[in-house]
């Protein structure tokens, strides 16, 4: 089982920016000291909900601060940004690291980055798959052109190629895919690419959700071997306490408010009405259905996630007290009080 912590740079009522970007580097710092796997990196853009615009860019600064720990984003948006560009940063990333980035993509919302960034509501409606095949095809070929609906150019060369790794295996940076439907989740299916699945989902949800890649990726032609050994990523939220009410105390005195205002900071591009989460309902969930308790609660929620999914890959959120030194603790216990009980 690999454990990582899922960093947002979320900005808690009466916090600064700088302060929650400190938070979200300090997190990463911590987790490789604490023995976690990996740190999985959230971009928004114009919201305190996180105050991150470009996970690739933090990948970056993080990557340079540690030496063992897999940076991965969760996600970068691609109906906001040029696939190829993308492309570009991700091969950067995992040349200089020596394979130790993961691109996560997404489609994101409805929201105005639409607007401001000129990808417009198709790229979100119609234009995710289109993309999503220009940016695999920039990280595993020598020479790329396109001519699709929303992208054409003649064929250039990818500079630095991805297997130009010096420590890596010659092959380009693990891809996955956030999935929130079962369309999502078909084309992920029908690539062969592993899953990032949300922390608002529950234990069945997932199972269906991985069973579902499974029977799809199988009837696309991908091997039994290839889809035994996806490796689906599931997010959730890590509080860590020597009381389960103590931990869930913590959070429902810390996250509504910050839910209540990054959710609501959220517009729409085309002036949809977007009915959003009761914030204290919404953390109540989230203590019900993740690693939020005694270190044994934790190691037992973790284990039996894994049982019933199959996922043995989990990014969780341990920023949800919105203080630094309560963060660097609630990561320091993971590492130490619930790791070695998952072997």
């Amino acid at each position: 089982m690999r454990v990582g912590a899922f960093v947002l740079a979320a900005q808690f009522p009466g916090q600064g920016q700088g302060e929650a970007l400190h938070r979200a580097v300090r997190t990463a710092e911590v987790a490789e000291e604490a023995g976690l796997d990996s740190v999985w990196l959230a971009e928004h853009h114009f919201v305190p909900y996180g105050v991150c615009p470009s996970a690739v860019t933090l990948a970056g600064l993080l990557l340079g601060r540690t030496r063992r720990l897999r940076v991965g984003t969760a996600v970068s948006v691609l109906p906001s940004t040029h696939p190829v560009a993308l492309g570009e940063q991700a091969a950067l990333l995992h040349v200089a690291s020596g394979g130790r980035f993961t691109l996560g993509v997404g489609r994101g919302g409805p929201w105005v980055d639409l607007e401001v960034f000129g990808g417009g509501l198709d790229a979100y409606e119609n234009g995710f798959p289109e993309s999503l095949d220009l940016l695999r095809r920039w990280l595993t070929e020598a020479r790329v052109g396109a001519a699709g609906e929303r992208y054409a150019f003649r064929e250039v060369a990818v500079v630095p190629r991805p297997s130009e790794a010096l420590d890596g295996d010659g092959s380009g940076p693990e891809v996955i895919v956030a999935c929130t439907s079962p369309s999502s989740v078909r084309m992920a299916a029908r690539r062969g690419l592993p899953m990032l699945l949300g922390m608002h989902c529950g234990d069945e949800n997932k199972a269906e959700m991985v069973a579902l890649w499974r029977s799809t990726a199988l009837a696309a032609g991908h091997s039994p071997e290839h889809v035994a050994a996806a490796g689906h990523v599931s997010a959730g939220v890590c509080q860590i306490a020597d009381s389960t009410a103590g931990a869930r105390e913590t959070l429902l005195k810390s996250m509504p408010g910050w839910l209540r205002l990054g959710l609501d900071a959220h517009v729409t591009v085309d002036g949809r009405v977007r009915a959003m989460r009761d914030p204290v309902a919404y953390t109540e969930l989230l203590c019900d259905l993740h690693p939020v308790g005694t270190p044994e609660l934790a190691a037992d929620r973790l284990a039996a996630t894994s049982a019933r999914t199959g996922i043995t890959r989990f990014a969780l959120l341990t920023e949800g007290s919105g203080d630094l030194a309560a963060t660097e603790e609630n990561v320091r216990r993971l590492g130490a009080e619930v790791l070695p009980r998952l072997g």
